[in-house]
């Protein structure tokens, strides 16, 4: 059986806020998933978003399932501007959000590709998401973005590359 193996990328510890963080010159001609781990506090009540190769046309489509301890709820949306590893608003101000999030055949060029997340967040519940972007392009390059305010300073970011040998 196949051994996945986990590659680092990039990572980005901020050390001054900031409204997105991008992954650039992801290699198109990888093999096996995307990997993004995130732990992030943002400024105002925000949700995380992402951008693939600065697609901001109407390409991302989504479901999610989320909770909060007390109640839980699910939501759609097709055809809008930017896919979301969080749908239930972030805390505002000093309050960690994780997130783990797949980027499945992030290199093939014969399917659209599939992002599968899951978000903790401190004080306000969980989410689970599926993404698609209508897209049969490589990923070459991510944009992590906070939809409010900023990512505060000391969030961190780290990409992988897994594959199987």
């Amino acid at each position: 059986m196949a051994t996945p193996t986990y590659t680092l990328i990039d990572s980005v510890t901020l050390g001054s806020s900031a409204s997105s963080v991008t992954f650039s010159g992801i290699s198109a001609t990888g093999k096996g998933d995307l990997m993004l781990v995130v732990e992030a506090s943002t400024s105002s009540s925000s949700h995380i978003q992402f951008r693939l190769n600065g697609d901001s046309g109407s390409n991302y489509n989504l479901v999610n399932m989320y909770g909060n301890g007390s109640s839980a709820g699910s939501y759609a949306s097709s055809n809008v501007s930017v896919g979301y590893f969080t749908t239930v608003a972030l805390p505002s101000t000093g309050a960690k959000t994780i997130v783990n999030a797949s980027f499945l055949d992030y290199s093939a060029t014969d399917k659209h590709k599939s992002v599968i997340s899951r978000a903790g967040k401190s004080a306000s519940g969980v989410d689970a998401l599926a993404n698609r972007w209508a897209s049969t392009a490589a990923v070459t390059s991510l944009q992590v973005i906070a939809s409010a305010g900023s990512f505060e300073i000391g969030s961190t970011f780290h990409l992988y590359q897994i594959v199987s040998e």
